[in-house]
């Protein structure tokens, strides 16, 4: 049986292959800061996409979209402009969501501009 970390770690790998067959760039995984934690960090042309990878094993409450919470929201923001200020330049930015469901055989939903920075 795998556990809860073992499952996120490969949610996010099916999702960074995902996004590469897209043809995204692989920038960061698990970026850490003291407001958070980004699951990857791709780029796509010059925009630079950060991205929330969810996997539900059933859509019973709400499915992986509804996990996304407010309070989640506002701590990707703050972790991504952690992340921005510490690059040179001004890059244009999005936030997306990666939605894997189990229930589905591991369809996966790329949601772009999951949420504004608010």
């Amino acid at each position: 049986m795998s556990s809860a970390g073992n499952k996120g770690s490969d949610a996010e790998q099916c999702a960074t292959i995902f996004l590469q067959q897209q043809k995204l760039t692989l920038l960061e995984r698990n970026y850490r800061c003291r407001f958070g934690e980004i699951d990857l960090i791709m780029r796509e042309g010059d925009t630079v996409i950060f991205v929330e990878v969810r996997m539900r094993s059933s859509d019973r409450f709400g499915g992986a979209a509804a996990s996304i919470t407010a309070a989640k929201q506002l701590k990707l923001t703050r972790a991504a402009r952690h992340y921005l200020a510490g690059c040179e330049g001004d890059f244009p930015y999005r936030f997306d969501a990666i939605l894997i469901s189990g229930e589905r055989e591991n369809e996966i939903e790329w949601i772009r501009n999951a949420f504004d920075e608010s």
